[in-house]
């Protein structure tokens, strides 16, 4: 056996920040790595970059200035495949198989400031994607199948996800409406949560920290928005997990880190 290292990292500009996720790349070394938010389109995308940095294999989807999902690895990608949600073309599923895993990379939509589907199409567009994609995993795979599914999926689900679970019951991302729509999704096949598989439920663990606020490493008002599941058959492939914190405090920094999770697969 040996180990396969998945990395999921919203980046907010991956040519803003190509140096970054290059630097990333190199200290980490996960062998795959599943980017959202890279904000350019297919022909702009730094692929050239990334294959000299040994990642020559990248399955792409993106968009101009906006949303887009990009998975970059040093194995193998077959089976690439995108997928459109809600009747839009916004750019926020890409899969592939690698190492005989399924792997599904997600960019959910935010969902806007009002967390009422009547006032807010925002958040009623965040509430008909999570429906769609539960239902098309319900119906087109099986929990016995070995998939991960990672990426940002702007949900915060439990109480030590949110820096006060009090103060964002009516905030959009830890609303119980998305909860439970997130739930709902999870309970599907049967997905294991990998980061809560190592760090207990009642441990706060962040994976974004807002622009908004002064110093966001003092005020540590953040959320876990980025996750990673696994399928029945791979959680007990599960190794160890990371939330990598200093990536936030870097020059240019997005506003989310990387997400790293390790699994053993056969050689």
């Amino acid at each position: 056996m040996t180990t396969l290292t998945v990395a999921t990292w919203n980046i907010n500009s991956v040519r803003l920040r190509l140096d970054t996720v290059l630097r990333f790349l190199a200290e980490a070394a996960p062998d795959v790595l599943c980017l959202q938010e890279i904000k350019t389109e297919d022909a702009f995308f730094p692929g050239a970059a990334f294959t000299q940095a040994g990642y020559p294999y990248q399955a792409i989807k993106g968009m101009k200035a906006y949303n887009g999902v990009a998975i970059l690895s040093r194995l193998p990608l077959t089976r690439t495949q995108t997928l459109d949600w809600c009747e839009r073309t916004d750019s926020r599923h890409v899969s592939a198989e690698v190492g005989g895993i399924e792997l599904h990379n997600f960019y959910v939509p935010a969902g806007g400031d009002i967390p009422d589907p009547e006032q807010n199409e925002k958040f009623a567009h965040k509430l008909r994607f999570l429906d769609e994609v539960t239902d098309w995993f319900s119906q087109n795979r099986s929990a016995d199948h070995p998939m991960m599914l990672v990426g940002d999926l702007n949900i915060a689900p439990l109480e030590q996800d949110v820096w006060s679970h009090k103060k964002l019951l009516d905030v959009v991302s830890h609303t119980p409406i998305e909860v439970d729509r997130m739930a709902a999704w999870q309970a599907g096949l049967n997905w294991t949560d990998a980061v809560r598989h190592f760090v207990p439920a009642d441990q706060k663990l962040y994976s974004w920290w807002s622009y908004r606020a002064k110093d966001w490493d003092l005020a540590d008002k953040g959320r876990r928005l980025d996750h990673i599941w696994v399928t029945p058959p791979l959680k007990d492939r599960l190794h160890s997990t990371e939330t990598q914190r200093p990536w936030r405090g870097v020059e240019k920094a997005s506003d989310h880190v990387p997400v790293l999770v390790r699994l053993t697969v056969p050689a």
